[in-house]
């Protein structure tokens, strides 16, 4: 009898004890699930305080970039800077140019040109996410259209409030005019280094020939200089001018526009 009293008071003991460790887990899985809670609607809190502030600085960035823009238009139309640049005495026209060389300038600086509004979506957010993760402003993500922009209407000052204005500018001139006609001023306006401006006097300067007698490696070294013409003249670095020249011919590889083997050949010249 004693035996089966100690055995039913262990029982007892036993279910006391289950009871109150299964209170304490109820407890603890509750507090967990409060935490959660508030830790999820702290983050959702968070995240519509980021998304105002990035609303708030688009708006902010948007109206000072369209007054640049306006401002700068209102001094000079776009118009009015399409007939100067038209009026230069050597302006080569998209006709005058090596198909060799159009294909060139496209694949190294905007390999979308034909198909995008002005503005390329996908490279912008690719440059903003690089220039956040470096915590620099040195990707541009810039069109063709946008860096005509650019050369035509603004200085090459670094800016967010510059940047919208190119992308208001950019917009205006593919509304008015064609992607050929937007080439032509594109390279017309375009600093080669060593003094030459537009792809006339590049051409002539470099090589002694008019745009379109530049030989396949010719035309693919002068659409590597625009992007940097003190570091890529070859009268300054010609060994950074040639590695260059390679770039763009592995630009044009991957753009399809020729083969591997016809890259190598060309740098052979």
């Amino acid at each position: 009898m004693r035996g089966r009293a100690c055995r039913a008071g262990l029982a007892e003991k036993y279910d006391a004890a289950c009871e109150e460790d299964g209170c304490m887990i109820e407890k603890k899985a509750g507090d967990y699930m409060k935490k959660r809670h508030r830790l999820r609607k702290l983050l959702g809190i968070l995240f519509v305080i980021l998304l105002l502030a990035a609303a708030g600085a688009a708006a902010y960035f948007g109206i000072r970039g369209y007054d640049m823009y306006r401002t700068a238009t209102e001094q000079e139309s776009i118009a009015e800077r399409v007939e100067e640049i038209r009026s230069m005495e050597h302006f080569t026209y998209y006709e005058e140019l090596a198909d060799f060389y159009i294909d060139a300038v496209i694949s190294a600086e905007d390999h979308r040109f034909e198909s995008h509004p002005g503005i390329d979506v996908i490279a912008i957010c690719r440059a903003a996410w690089t220039d956040l993760r470096t915590l620099s402003f040195k990707e541009g993500g810039s069109t063709i259209t946008q860096q005509l922009a650019k050369n035509m209407l603004f200085s090459q000052e670094k800016s967010i409030d510059r940047k919208v204005a190119e992308v208001f500018a950019a917009l205006a001139l593919e509304a008015d005019y064609s992607k050929k006609e937007i080439f032509e001023l594109y390279v017309n306006t375009l600093y080669f280094g060593s003094g030459y401006y537009g792809i006339y006097e590049a051409a002539e300067g470099y090589f002694d020939k008019l745009p379109a007698e530049l030989t396949d490696y010719e035309a693919a070294m002068l659409a590597g200089i625009p992007n940097a013409p003190s570091v890529y003249s070859p009268d300054e670095n010609g060994e950074l001018a040639m590695q260059r020249t390679e770039q763009v011919l592995s630009c044009m590889v991957r753009n399809a526009c020729i083969t591997q083997e016809e890259a190598e050949k060309i740098q052979m010249h």
